[in-house]
């Protein structure tokens, strides 16, 4: 039995050293990110389009987003955001004016993070077009998105400045592998040794150990 409990000691240590590997490996991939919008951050447009969007490496969760467009200390905002795909799309009210205009959004990830963050587009006309029709139709009224370095600036406190590029790093079987070996190496000698214990512990053992 003294030889048994260090063994299982040891077991017990490297699972514990694999679970660990797993869960610190995990959030690399966890945080959603907005890879452009539209407008892109900074663009200027011909009229002020009939709604702006976010688009996120993931599809984020309805509930708690929101969207405010704001111009000449007004918001022109119509209705709430809608989630279509890996968009936040948010309509804007007819008579929109030209100028410059900030969108600020919020989200909330599809881990249940909330995120958020600002852009900014100027219009040279305000707005002609009707907003009537499928939400999910209206982005491609807008100047076309841009990469993530133009996808606008996190708010402060948030997860969506992280590149995109770590939200899409390979999980490190590697890492995974390595512990799995060494837990397997440690069952085997376990096991080994406890059947060698008992058969020098066994009457069978004694004799043809004389």
């Amino acid at each position: 039995m003294r030889t048994i409990r260090p063994l299982l000691a040891a077991v017990v240590a490297a699972l514990a050293f694999a679970s660990a590997l797993l869960f610190s490996a995990a959030p690399a991939s966890a945080h959603d990110v907005a890879e452009s919008t539209a407008p892109a951050n900074g663009a200027s447009v011909a009229e002020v389009p009939a709604s702006v969007s976010i688009t996120f490496n993931n599809r984020p969760l309805a509930i708690g987003s929101g969207v405010t467009v704001t111009s000449g200390g007004e918001n022109w905002a119509d209705g709430p955001v809608e989630i279509i795909d890996s968009q936040a799309v948010q309509k804007l009210r007819e008579g929109a004016p030209a100028g410059e205009y900030t969108v600020v959004w919020r989200v909330v990830s599809s881990d249940s993070h909330p995120i958020e963050g600002t852009f900014t587009f100027t219009a040279a006309a305000g707005s002609t077009t009707t907003a009537t029709g499928p939400v999910g139709a209206s982005p491609s009224v807008s100047a076309p998105s841009a990469a993530v370095p133009t996808a606008g600036t996190a708010a402060p406190g948030t997860g969506s400045s992280e590149p995109a590029a770590d939200a899409s790093q390979p999980f490190p079987w590697s890492i995974v592998g390595l512990a799995v070996v060494a837990v397997g190496l440690v069952i085997y000698l376990a096991v080994t040794a406890r059947k060698k214990l008992a058969a020098s512990n066994s009457p069978d053992g004694d004799t043809s150990a004389e």
